[in-house]
C-alpha cells in the first residue's frame, strides 16, 4: 500500500479509502448492499491490515447507521484513533424538519454534531460538503465550515459533486477572509467516467487539491460480469439502479479493452480498471466499497497491478473523452508556443 498527501497538508493517506455505502443498507441504500455489524468490522480489520488508514463515509448512508457500523468496527478492533483518517459528509436530508437539509452554518453544525455522536469520536479528520446547494450562499456554507474547524470538530474540509468554478469561487471567499480552504476533491471517476478531466481535474492539479474518486467500478459495471451478450447478472445493484450514468456502448469497448489486459496480468477485470486511477496522477485515493469479503480483497489487490506504457495507452485511447470548447480551441492555438 502507498499514501500521498492529502493536498498540501502534509497528512498522509492510503491509496486505497474503505468506503461504506454498503454498511446497513437501510432504505434508499438497500440497493448498495445490506452488509452486517459483524462484517463490517471484519472489512475495517482487513482494510487497517492491509494498509488502508483511510475510511469514508456520510450521515446520509443508511440514514446514520453507516457512521454507528464505522464507528462501532473501530471500537470493537481497539484501533487507535490517530492511526486512522475519518471522512464524513454533510448536505442531505436525514431528519423531516424544514431546515434539516443543505449547507446553512444551522444545518452544518447540527450535523457534526450528529455525526460525532454516530461514530463515538471528538473530531472529524475531513469533513465535506456532499453537494451543490443552490439556496445558500457560499459565504454563509465558508464560515460555517470555519467555525466548525476552530471549533476543533473538523480537522479538515473538503467538497463533493462540484462544479470547478464553484471551488474555485469558495475557496477564493476563504482565502480573502482567512479561513480554512478546502483540500480534498471527492467526485466521480471511472475509466468509463471520465469528464471530470475537462475542469475539474486541471483545477485540481493547479490548486494541489486532493482528489478521492467515489464509484471507481461505475457502480459495478466495470466489475467484469457485464458484457455486451451479459446486461444482467442478477446480483447487481446495477441490474436495477442504473447508477452512475455511462454510456454502456463506450463502456462495453472499454470492457473489451480490459480484458486481454486482465487475463495477462492474471487478474480480475475490477482489479485493472482500479489500477488505471491508480496510475492517474490526480488522484489522490480511490474510494472501494464491498458487499462480500472475496470482492474487498480482490479490489485491494489493484494496488499490485502495474500497467505498461503500453496497457495504459490502450486503456487511454478507447476511454478518452472528445474534446469540448474551449479546450480544443486551447490546444490548437497552443501549437505555435511549442518549442522546437
Amino acid at each position: 500500500m502507498k499514501y500521498k498527501f492529502l493536498g498540501d497538508t502534509g497528512v498522509l493517506v492510503s491509496e486505497l479509502c474503505l468506503g461504506t455505502m454498503t454498511f446497513g443498507g437501510e432504505g434508499y441504500f438497500e440497493v448498495m448492499g445490506k452488509v452486517d455489524q459483524l462484517e463490517a468490522t471484519a472489512q475495517v480489520k482487513t482494510a487497517f491490515e492491509k494498509g488502508i488508514n483511510f475510511f469514508d463515509t456520510a450521515n446520509v448512508y443508511s440514514y446514520g447507521r453507516a457512521e454507528e457500523m464505522l464507528g462501532a468496527a473501530f471500537t470493537d478492533l481497539a484501533l487507535c484513533r490517530d492511526e486512522v483518517v475519518i471522512a464524513t459528509k454533510a448536505r442531505g436530508r436525514m431528519y423531516p424538519g424544514a431546515n434539516q437539509i443543505g449547507l446553512s452554518r444551522l444545518h452544518l453544525m447540527s450535523s457534526v454534531d450528529s455525526s460525532l455522536h454516530r461514530l463515538g469520536m471528538d473530531y472529524i479528520d475531513v469533513f465535506y460538503v456532499h453537494g451543490v446547494d443552490e439556496y445558500t450562499a457560499l459565504e454563509e456554507t465558508m464560515r460555517g465550515l470555519e467555525d466548525l474547524v476552530r471549533s476543533g470538530k473538523v480537522r479538515y474540509i473538503g467538497v463533493s459533486n462540484h462544479t470547478a468554478w464553484q471551488i474555485m469561487k469558495a475557496n477564493g471567499i476563504a482565502e480573502k477572509n482567512g479561513w480554512t480552504k478546502f483540500v480534498a476533491c471527492q467526485h466521480y471517476y471511472s475509466i468509463a467516467g471520465r469528464e471530470l478531466e475537462r475542469e475539474l481535474v486541471p483545477m485540481m492539479k493547479d490548486q494541489n487539491l486532493a482528489l478521492m474518486p467515489w464509484s471507481p467500478l461505475a457502480g459495478g459495471f466495470l466489475s467484469g460480469k457485464f458484457t455486451r451478450n451479459n446486461e444482467s447478472t442478477g446480483d447487481n445493484r446495477r441490474d436495477s439502479f442504473d447508477f452512475p450514468p455511462v454510456d454502456k456502448e463506450k463502456a462495453y469497448d472499454i470492457i473489451e479493452a480490459i480484458q486481454p489486459i486482465a487475463e495477462n496480468h492474471g487478474v480480475s477485470v475490477a482489479q485493472i480498471a482500479l489500477a488505471w486511477l491508480l496510475h492517474q496522477k490526480s488522484v489522490t485515493s480511490v474510494i472501494i466499497g464491498a458487499k462480500r469479503p472475496d470482492q474487498l480483497l480482490d479490489n485491494i489487490a489493484a494496488v499490485d497491478v502495474t500497467l505498461t506504457a503500453e496497457e495504459l495507452a490502450i486503456l487511454d485511447r478507447v476511454s478518452a473523452i472528445k474534446p469540448e470548447y474551449p479546450a480544443w480551441m486551447i490546444e490548437r492555438q497552443s501549437r505555435d508556443r511549442l518549442i522546437q
